[in-house]
C-alpha cells in the first residue's frame, strides 16, 4: 500500500511510524493508494503487539489505542485499522474510511460479509461468537478468501463496536 497524503503537506507518510509526534493526535487525512483507492486516517498513539492491519480501538480524547479485545468493549467505540507497525510510545496513521486491509483469524470469509469481534486481540471473525458486532465495516473480497490467508480487503466508513443479541 502506498498511500499519499493529499490534505496535509509535509504529512508523515501513512506506512510510517515515529517515536516523535509529526502531527496533532486525532488529526485527520485523507490519502489516495493506486490499488485501494481514497481512504480516511486518523493520527493516534500506538500500542503494543500491533502490526499491519491491525483492528484497534482508541479513546477519542487521549487518543490511545487498544488492539480490539474479545470481551468487555462498550459499545459504540470506534475501531480504526493500523497501517504500521505502531507500537506502544509511537505514532502513527490508522484507517478509518476506504478499503482496508485488515487481520483476520483462520476462517474462510466469503464476500460481502459482517465482522464481528475475534477471540484473537486485533483481528475479526466473520460469525457471531462474542456477541460484539462491528458496525461500518464489511468485507470487499469478490471470492472467498481461504483459511490461511491471515488478512482480507475491507469497506469501512467509520466502524466502532455494538453487542448484538
Amino acid at each position: 500500500m502506498t498511500y499519499a497524503v493529499s490534505t496535509l503537506a509535509g504529512a508523515q507518510p501513512i506506512a510510517n511510524t515515529d517515536t516523535t509526534a509529526k502531527h496533532v493526535l486525532g488529526t485527520i487525512v485523507k490519502a489516495n493508494d493506486p490499488t485501494y483507492g481514497e481512504g480516511e486516517f486518523i493520527y493516534l498513539l500506538g500500542v503494543g503487539s500491533t502490526v499491519v492491519g491491525s483492528m484497534a480501538t482508541y479513546n477519542t480524547t487521549t487518543h490511545q489505542t487498544a488492539l480490539t479485545p474479545t470481551t468487555g468493549t462498550t459499545d459504540g467505540a470506534p475501531i480504526a485499522i493500523a497501517m504500521s507497525a505502531n507500537v506502544a510510545s509511537q505514532y502513527g496513521w490508522y484507517q478509518i474510511s476506504g478499503n482496508a486491509v485488515v487481520k483476520k483469524t483462520g476462517v474462510a470469509v466469503a464476500p460481502s460479509t459482517g465482522l464481528w469481534l475475534s477471540g484473537t486481540a486485533g483481528r475479526f471473525y466473520v460469525t457471531a461468537s462474542a456477541g460484539k458486532g462491528i458496525v461500518g465495516a464489511r468485507t470487499a473480497n469478490l471470492a472467498t478468501v481461504v483459511t490461511t490467508t491471515s488478512t482480507v480487503v475491507v469497506t469501512i466508513n467509520r466502524p466502532s463496536i455494538e453487542t448484538h443479541t
